[in-house]
């Protein structure tokens, strides 16, 4: 019984110890830092700027919806006691779920379009900020490959 009870605590401290020390991701910001920053940071070409502006307008026209949807969640749904008030957290946890899986699927969109140095310059990025990267193809330019081949 002794035994049992040993292992159960050391996978107990094994979850709350990988728990703690879980990286968190490391966001593009796409639509929440200014396109022109992406840009110069990453030394963007024209096709892959103007993605970034298409994306930061889509992932706005995205959170304006949710948002719409919090302020109705929050408006319509009762809060006279404990369990509405529940009730509620989990509705609002659900939609601010929901803005941060459109984040990274904006961000994993755009990462797709960088070649292989802003690739590699994004992972350091994140490493240098202690955060995990999102793993990504990055897009193989001709123009890349002619230059390569010099």
């Amino acid at each position: 019984m002794m035994k049992i009870f040993r292992l159960l605590v050391v996978f107990c401290s094994f979850l709350l110890l990988n728990k703690t020390y879980a990286q968190a991701d490391c966001i593009l910001g796409v639509g929440l830092t200014n396109d022109s920053i992406i840009s110069d940071v990453f030394q963007l070409n024209e096709m892959q700027h103007e993605k970034l502006v298409s994306f930061s307008a889509e992932l706005k026209y995205r959170n304006d919806l949710l948002n719409n949807e919090l302020q109705n969640v929050k408006s319509r749904h009762p809060q006279s006691n404990v369990k509405e008030l529940s009730q509620l957290a989990d509705k609002y946890k659900s939609v601010m779920d929901s803005m941060a899986i459109v984040q990274t699927m904006i961000d994993k969109r755009m990462l797709t379009l960088f070649n292989s140095k802003q690739y590699e310059l994004y992972r350091n990025l994140c490493k240098e900020a202690s955060r995990s990267p999102f793993i990504v193809i990055p897009t193989v330019y001709s123009d890349s490959i002619n230059n390569e081949n010099r």
